[in-house]
């Protein structure tokens, strides 16, 4: 726990199970990774992968965010699951269910000889199976992906799971509904590329993905 991991509102949605921390990021596919460029607060959406206890940014070498974070710079980011939507007897009291990661760090440069495994980590988090089915990365590929690690030592996490706030001499209508719309990610049919031949199977990646987000 550090000041800046520290929640001071609604303390008790804190969670410090790092098992939790793990399942969080794992069932994410996009991150926002947040730093100060030029002066000025950015934050940006990126596609990421855990690998242990770290998760891994890929981007161009000729990015300048990804060079600005190279650097040394500080960021943080954040993972946030919307599970459902709260709807209380007053908008007041409304609220949404959700899961929430926070890292702080300073990320580092993955070396040349660890950049492929760490690739394979982003790719198996974003597309399991997917690695195995199609061809290796060339040498110019990985010379031109710059691959960051950032360590999870320093996180936060955040949890509301629960229904309506409500008590029973609160004087509210109880003709008005109150609950909770639970929300999930979904996958859709699949769609094949226009220069695919015709007859081509689907990625049995790509439909065991589909189907486990159906579950």
């Amino acid at each position: 726990m550090t000041t800046r991991t520290r929640i001071t509102r609604a303390p008790e949605r804190q969670r410090t199970d790092r098992a939790e921390l793990h399942g969080i990021l794992d069932d994410a596919l996009v991150a926002h990774v947040a730093i100060v460029r030029d002066g000025l607060p950015l934050v940006l959406p990126m596609g990421f992968g855990r690998g242990g206890d770290a998760i891994y940014l890929h981007g161009s070498t000729g990015s300048g965010i990804f060079r600005a974070m190279a650097s040394g710079a500080p960021i943080s980011v954040t993972v946030t699951h919307l599970d459902g939507l709260v709807y209380a007897r007053s908008l007041f009291d409304s609220s949404m269910n959700y899961r929430s990661a926070v890292v702080f760090g300073v990320p580092t440069v993955v070396a040349a000889a660890d950049k492929e495994e760490a690739m394979r980590v982003v790719s198996d988090h974003l597309m399991p199976g997917r690695w195995d089915e199609v061809r290796d990365m060339t040498k110019r590929e990985l010379a031109a992906t710059l691959v960051l690690r950032l360590s999870l030592a320093e996180a936060s996490v955040k949890v509301r799971a629960h229904g309506a706030s409500e008590a029973a001499d609160d004087g509210d209508d109880r003709s008005i509904w109150a609950g909770v719309l639970p929300l999930r990610l979904a996958a859709l049919a699949p769609e094949t590329s226009a220069l695919t031949p015709p007859g081509t199977a689907v990625s049995a990646a790509a439909l065991a993905y589909a189907a486990r987000l159906s579950r």
